[in-house]
């Protein structure tokens, strides 16, 4: 199998910790590429309309995309129910969290991308406001979750909604407030699989 990857991408990321934990990471040759929506890359839209990462390529050379497709591919390759629970709560809540840290990641790299490739004239304040009300909003959620229980779809996918914070907006301390949180991260992030993952420092 083949995946199309960048070291920063959440997403990506998502989709890397899920074949670690699966014991799939062997099978994956990751081929490297940087994208913005301004500077698409031709290869990736061939195989991808949508020009996204993470698009994976199957042994049988179907194009999978993107990162809750791919991951569920893997789980079901991997035997099943292992990332996804079997249908009934543990799965909603697990689906529900992944939805939840997924909206975090969409909204973070749309004021990454706001703050880094739009020119700096016209760039709109309020509009990037908006996306950290929804990033705050998310993480004030989770931290009335009991995220030990399990460690699933819905829990890589925080993690590495998290992770992302660190990278691309440390300055935000989103730990402040957040302490249970915090501390489920710090314990989460000694994983094998997360380990491997983290994204080199900005």
């Amino acid at each position: 199998m083949q995946l199309y990857f960048n070291p920063a991408s959440p997403y990506v990321r998502k989709v890397r910790v899920t074949a670690h934990e699966l014991g799939l990471s062997d099978r994956i040759e990751l081929i490297t590429l940087s994208l913005t929506p301004v500077s698409p890359h031709d290869e990736l839209r061939s195989r991808n309309p949508l020009g996204k990462i993470p698009a994976l390529i199957t042994d049988d050379g179907a194009v999978l995309y993107d990162s809750p497709v791919v991951c569920e591919y893997l789980d079901a390759l991997a035997g099943g129910h292992r990332i996804f629970p079997v249908p009934g709560g543990a799965r909603w809540t697990a689906l529900r969290r992944q939805a939840l840290a997924d909206g975090i990641m969409d909204a973070a790299v749309l004021i990454r991308y706001e703050q880094a490739v739009r020119p700096q004239e016209l760039r709109w304040q309020s509009w990037v406001d908006g996306q950290f009300l929804k990033i705050r909003t998310a993480l004030d959620a989770l931290e009335q979750e009991h995220l030990e229980s399990a460690f699933d779809i819905g829990t890589i996918s925080i993690a590495c909604a998290l992770g992302y914070l660190d990278l691309r907006f440390a300055g935000e301390g989103w730990r402040t407030r957040r302490p249970r949180l915090a501390a489920w991260l710090g314990a989460a992030g000694q994983r094998p699989s997360l380990a491997a993952t983290a994204a080199p420092a900005a």
